[in-house]
């Protein structure tokens, strides 16, 4: 991976507002109203999570708010937590760009993490290698995130990309919401999404590329490598070839995001040189408002 620090002091300092803004549409809206409509004395309380800008004022705790100078929301047992399930591409193409598509991926996986968990839903992590996938065991609350984190950072960037192979071998039991984190450099890229819809999932598919990709510079001859095949090709750079490397460029985008329509998936796209501003309130704070 590009010897870049993936979760730096900037990146924790962002969380909280990530938050407040994103307010986790996925889970209020996505997961197909989860929250039970019952209401009255016979609603058991569970517990308590903090206010989120947008809560219901009228289930605020102001007695808590009284001791702790905090705002707090109650919860009530008819809530269910919603599932959500992170799938990351470690496949070797991701780890290209002078700024890593493999970092940014991780980081994304970070921030959307974070917001989970603060929902009080219940995340796990699949790390795509190949035809396999190594599943985190599922969890929930605050204070998995460390873990999550600890997980997230030993991701190997370095497989060949087979999304529907690993995808397919994650158990899938519940309804739920899954994104999915990759160049999308597949082509199996339809039967993966048929595979999560037949599997009652709300699906998210969040695409990075690095700048290199986006906007292509280069200049004179150079040799192309197949970072997973490891074939490679010498080519001499012209303004004609350039012009059709981005129409096919731009030919395989609206490629992906016809088929997201077709599926009702959301589909967003992330430059690896984007700051982290841009993309945790832009592209994702957009995620679960379509």
């Amino acid at each position: 991976m590009a010897d870049n620090e993936i979760f730096n002091a900037e990146f924790y300092q962002k969380l909280n507002t990530l938050r407040m803004t994103m307010k986790m549409h996925l889970a209020a809206g996505m997961s197909g109203g989860r929250k039970s409509n019952a209401k009255g004395s016979s609603v058991e309380f569970s517990d308590f999570r903090e206010y989120i800008l947008g809560d219901d004022i009228r289930r605020i705790d102001w007695n808590a708010y009284g001791r702790f100078d905090k705002l707090f929301v109650k919860l009530f047992m008819e809530e269910k937590e919603g599932e959500f399930h992170l799938f990351i591409d470690g496949s070797k193409s991701m780890d290209f760009g002078e700024k890593s598509k493999a970092v940014c991926a991780s980081r994304i996986a970070g921030a959307l993490s974070y917001v989970v968990l603060q929902n009080l839903d219940r995340l796990y992590i699949h790390k795509l290698y190949g035809s396999s996938v190594t599943s985190d065991k599922g969890v929930t609350g605050r204070q998995a995130f460390a873990r999550v984190i600890k997980s997230l950072e030993g991701i190997h960037y370095d497989s060949d990309t087979d999304l529907l192979g690993g995808i397919s071998r994650s158990q899938l039991k519940r309804r739920g919401v899954s994104v999915v984190i990759s160049d999308f450099y597949t082509t199996d890229l339809e039967p993966m999404l048929k595979y999560l819809a037949f599997h009652k999932q709300e699906i998210v598919l969040v695409q990075v590329l690095s700048r290199e990709e986006i906007d292509p510079k280069f200049e004179g001859t150079v040799k192309l490598l197949d970072s997973e095949t490891d074939g490679n090709v010498r080519i001499t750079m012209s303004g004609g070839l350039i012009k059709e490397y981005r129409d096919s460029y731009e030919k395989f985008l609206k490629n992906i995001d016809a088929l997201a329509k077709k599926y009702s998936t959301q589909y967003i796209r992330v430059a690896s040189d984007e700051s982290l501003d841009a993309i945790m309130f832009g592209a994702l704070s957009k995620l679960g408002t379509g």
